[in-house]
């Protein structure tokens, strides 16, 4: 048996949480305190549906947390067919989905949301990792190996599929955000066919 992470909340769980203004800090505020509200229901919820929570998470409180936006990052066992775990909560929370037997089982767990922004396989198989990035793998706008899946390269196309995409941005792409698509044909005979080669003999 086999554990992946869900691939729309990866946060990493850090010894010490900090404010925007120090450097090293990796886990900002949650936007405002309906979000902080919906980070606890998340968690509430998940224990209610059976799952257990490896890392409790909470609310921080005290100097420099005034705002009462600033969060702990949470872990919790969980199984895809959860409501919470289909559901995308913007917050810092991992879901651990076990699976068992080959990476076509772990593909089907991950792909089995509406979600489809980012992804990741950390793998040292090769079979494993194109597998991952082939037409049969990831069905994520991004797919990435052994790196986790949050931001993208400057140099890449950023977008997603299903419901969280349908369109790329920046990268190779960049140029579409100015142009609009039209489709052309151009007949270079002097006789005026029909499409399809239909024939309309008067």
């Amino acid at each position: 048996m086999s554990t992946i992470p869900s691939r729309r909340l990866i946060f990493e769980k850090q010894k010490k949480e900090a404010t925007l203004t120090t450097q090293n800090n990796h886990v900002g505020p949650l936007i405002d305190t309906d979000a902080v509200k919906m980070y606890e229901e998340a968690l509430k919820k998940v224990k209610k549906e059976g799952g257990k929570l490896i890392v409790e998470g909470g609310v921080l409180k005290g100097k420099g947390y005034e705002s009462g936006c600033y969060v702990k990052p949470a872990i919790a066992e969980a199984e895809n067919h959860f409501e919470i775990v289909q559901h995308e909560t913007f917050a810092p929370i991992l879901y651990l989905l076990k699976y068992s037997g080959d990476v076509e089982n772990a593909i089907e767990i991950q792909n089995g949301v509406a979600q489809g922004l980012s992804s990741a396989i950390m793998t040292n198989n090769l079979r494993e990792a194109e597998k991952f990035l082939s037409h049969a793998g990831s069905d994520c706008g991004i797919a990435n190996v052994n790196i986790g899946t949050s931001g993208a390269e400057i140099g890449g196309a950023f977008g997603g599929e299903k419901e969280t995409g349908g369109g790329r941005e920046s990268g190779s792409d960049a140029w579409k955000v100015y142009m609009r698509r039209q489709t052309n044909t151009i007949n270079y005979t002097t006789n005026l066919p029909l499409a399809q080669g239909i024939k309309f003999d008067l």
